[in-house]
């Protein structure tokens, strides 16, 4: 074989190659992108879940009136803000929540009306839940910005006209009282 049709060959096969490495890459991110899509909506759907059974609680008469209205507020404020605020809405029920439970008296009111220790077990779960799905969200948003910021991604501009992937920031922690009492 001539010199030249080898080089041609071994060229090829590099170049094949590196074909082969971006589009695996490629399919990387994409299913980074897919992950991402799937974590932010199941973490949409505990932060309605939180929000709804929050507002639930707050409307059922079982609160006393201030606490009610401050939970009904935030609950309200965080199903109906704009995506731009919802970090901050929902950091604000957050709040709204640690402060109407900030005592374990509160949670036993609750507990005691006829079908109140459901409403805290399923308020406690929801609680619970958004810091996780939060969790899951960032992480994968860590994982494909990682991925998004080599060389190779940028050079080749492998992640197509996807948006940078943004993580949800907001104050998640549980009221103490409510997981404590609840569960």
């Amino acid at each position: 074989m001539p010199p030249v049709t080898a080089t041609l060959i071994w060229i090829l096969v590099a170049l094949v190659a590196i074909g082969l490495y971006l589009s695996w890459t490629a399919g990387r991110l994409d299913r980074l992108h897919a992950r991402i899509d799937a974590a932010r909506a199941a973490l949409d759907a505990q932060l309605l879940r939180r929000a709804s059974v929050a507002q639930e609680l707050a409307t059922s008469g079982v609160l006393d009136p201030a606490a009610s209205i401050v939970l009904y507020e935030a609950a309200h404020a965080a199903r109906q803000t704009v995506e731009e605020q919802r970090e901050v809405a929902e950091s604000e029920l957050s709040q709204a929540l640690r402060a109407v439970f900030a005592e374990s008296q509160q949670v036993d009111v609750v507990r005691e009306v006829p079908g109140g220790e459901n409403a805290a077990v399923e308020l406690a779960e929801a609680v619970r839940r958004v810091p996780m799905a939060r969790r899951f969200h960032n992480d994968a948003v860590r994982a494909a910005r990682a991925l998004r910021r080599h060389r190779k991604v940028r050079w080749f501009r492998l992640a197509g006209h996807a948006p940078f992937p943004m993580a949800f920031e907001m104050d998640d922690e549980p009221p103490a009282a409510l997981i404590e009492r609840a569960a």
